[in-house]
């Protein structure tokens, strides 16, 4: 199992309200890049399109209360995987720090190929989400 994890990101919001906005599947589409088409999404799965690279799916698999929400791959994806967002409090009860780790059975040529684009990836989610709850306090 291959782990890929962004960097531990301060956002301007509690626990609380980084937990609920991470367990709606409906808020995701507001943290993907334009790479991202064809979003479709209820509150449980959600399905999508990376330009030049993938399909796919995701579904909720577990929420712990205000410190993780875990997706595991659903339908088409080209690979088993898990991403887990990480919920810790921040310095003050109205911040908290969010970090995304995911674990994907990758063999080593798709590790090196995948490695640094999902990486990426991870922290691109994180600084828009860090912005949006920075946007929502103004």
């Amino acid at each position: 199992m291959t782990r890929i994890e962004s960097d531990k990101t301060e956002i301007a919001q509690s626990p609380e309200a980084v937990f609920q906005f991470l367990s709606d599947f409906n808020n995701f589409q507001q943290l993907m890049p334009e790479q991202v088409t064809d979003w479709v999404s209820d509150t449980e799965t959600c399905s999508f399109n990376i330009k030049g690279m993938a399909s796919l799916g995701m579904a909720m698999d577990s929420k712990t209360p205000n410190s993780e929400v875990k997706i595991k791959r659903n339908g088409k994806a080209p690979f088993d995987f898990f991403l887990y967002c990480n919920i810790t409090p921040g310095a003050t009860p109205t911040t908290s720090n969010l970090q995304l780790a995911f674990d994907a059975d990758l063999n080593p040529f798709l590790k090196m190929m995948a490695e640094k684009p999902l990486t990426n990836f991870l922290n691109l989610l994180v600084k828009k989400y860090q912005s949006l709850a920075r946007d929502s306090q103004n």
